[in-house]
């Protein structure tokens, strides 16, 4: 990866002030070491009327691959060959931008010990990336850069010279030039928009990135009219972590508008929202109904069917109540997240004998799911085909038969309640079908006659007097032998 930050001066403000600013010396060529590999400063030219300052950027592929292992979306951005054949050590990326504020670090804070007048100065400035990443090609660079006082030359790559007719690659030769800015804002921006135009991140974004974010766009994010988009790729589409970012982004720019400080905006949002209780979410309230439906039922050993991430499991290990909790799903993906979830690979001794996760389909009879007190179908049926409901039918109260059999399930009349779902669609692209109240009701009675089972209809959410709750769950309840067997 290459970048050179270019200046121009006069006798009375030399171009040479470039080198008190960068805290590196125009007369040496150095090198840094990073995660990565190697990061290499050194002046091409340095005369008092233009300095030209570069970093060289050495990515060791086999040392990215080995600090990427086993940390998801932080770890190599490819898969197998891919990992150490791709475009990391040659295109700017995340990788440069830590490597300039690594490297540049006093730089970027706009500190000068030696010279503190100069960080405050607005110089001519060129900056030249020759291979950058840019999803959205050379109208999202000029989107970005354009609204910070920036000139921006955006000239595709094609991929091949020899063959024009394959048209241009993803890859922009980026030439930006101000007159206006100090270099500490010129460093800021590149940290930022770098990573933004590439689309990806070679670590694990956590939380404190957001932090990062308002303290390196202090001055320039608030206004930005890309401000939601440079916000979301930053935070690698993190959605938590972007809602937190713009609201934070938000305080700022009321703050600037009214000419006060932000945590007085803040304190005020804050003593007006106290008193208004947030909705709970419709997850939190299902797992709420199916745990106080499990006590009541007095069940201890507990299966939970399509456990998916294991959040229902997280949640009855809560309850000492509950000594043995299964969960069972067809994605070893899904169990796997599972297990991280619930940090089996860390839980004590006690807790890990309570617990156990296995892979398992509810088309076919499994002799392990036998012998448990309750069962759990948790948004599970409207996922399977209607033709294969009567394999899980049979899995589940034919052959299994615990003493209580819990399932939840859209209820579709509830879906108009819903803003942001558009008429006609169903709430998930997965989901086979919805049901309405009734034909939930005239299934779960059906499935309740033909195996001995007693059934009760329970609402899950707010319970609209016009079309229902949003979530309806029937509690099975297995009848005495003697009537099952004449049922």
């Amino acid at each position: 990866m290459f970048l050179t930050i270019t200046t121009t001066g006069t006798p009375e403000r030399p171009a040479t002030d470039l080198g008190y600013l960068l805290h590196k010396h125009p007369d040496k060529a150095q090198a840094f070491s990073t995660s990565y590999g190697t990061a290499h400063v050194l002046y091409p030219e340095a005369e008092a009327q233009r300095c030209t300052a570069a970093l060289l950027l050495e990515v060791d592929a086999v040392a990215l691959v080995r600090r990427g292992k086993g940390k998801g979306r932080g770890g190599a951005p490819d898969a197998a060959l891919a990992q150490y054949v791709n475009d990391r050590p040659y295109a700017a990326s995340s990788l440069l931008a830590v490597a300039l504020s690594s490297v540049f670090s006093s730089a970027m804070k706009g500190v000068c010990n030696a010279r503190p007048e100069l960080p405050g100065q607005a110089r001519p400035l060129r900056v030249e990336v020759p291979a950058l990443p840019a999803r959205g090609g050379p109208d999202l660079v000029r989107k970005l850069f354009e609204p910070l006082g920036w000139t921006v030359t955006a000239e595709p790559v094609p991929l091949d010279t020899e063959f024009p007719g394959w048209g241009d690659s993803r890859y922009v030769s980026l030439v930006l030039e101000s007159d206006a800015l100090t270099l500490a804002e010129a460093l800021r921006h590149l940290y930022v928009l770098l990573p933004v135009l590439d689309d990806a991140k070679h670590y694990w974004v956590a939380p404190d990135e957001v932090d990062k974010l308002l303290r390196v766009g202090e001055g320039w994010l608030p206004g930005h009219p890309e401000q939601r988009l440079i916000t979301s790729r930053y935070l690698s589409r993190r959605w938590s972590l972007t809602r937190q970012a713009t609201e934070r982004l938000e305080l700022v720019r009321l703050a600037e508008t009214d000419d006060s400080e932000v945590e007085e905006i803040d304190n005020a949002v804050e003593a007006e929202t106290e008193a208004e209780e947030k909705p709970t979410p419709l997850a939190v309230q299902r797992r709420e109904a199916i745990v106080t439906a499990l006590r009541q039922s007095k069940a201890a050993r507990v299966l939970d069917l399509g456990c998916g991430q294991g959040q229902l499991v997280q949640t009855l290990l809560k309850d000492p109540a509950f000594t043995e909790i299964v969960g069972v799903d067809v994605s070893m993906r899904a169990l796997t997240i599972a297990s991280r979830r619930l940090k089996l690979d860390r839980m004590g001794e006690r807790q890990a004998s309570r617990v156990r996760l296995f892979q398992g389909s509810l088309a076919y009879t499994d002799v392990r799911l036998k012998g448990y007190d309750a069962a759990v179908l948790s948004e599970v049926i409207e996922h399977l085909d209607l033709p294969r409901l009567p394999a899980l039918e049979y899995a589940v109260f034919g052959s299994a038969r615990p003493r209580t059999v819990l399932v939840t399930t859209p209820n579709v009349e509830y879906n108009v309640r819903w803003e942001s779902l558009p008429a006609g669609h169903v709430r998930h692209g997965d989901h086979r079908f919805e049901w309405t109240r009734a034909e939930f009701r005239a299934w779960a009675g059906a499935v309740a006659e033909r195996h001995g089972y007693g059934v009760a209809f329970e609402p899950v959410g707010p319970d609209d007097p016009e079309v229902g709750p949003p979530t309806q769950m029937a509690v099975f309840t297995l009848t005495s032998p003697k009537e099952a067997k004449a049922a």
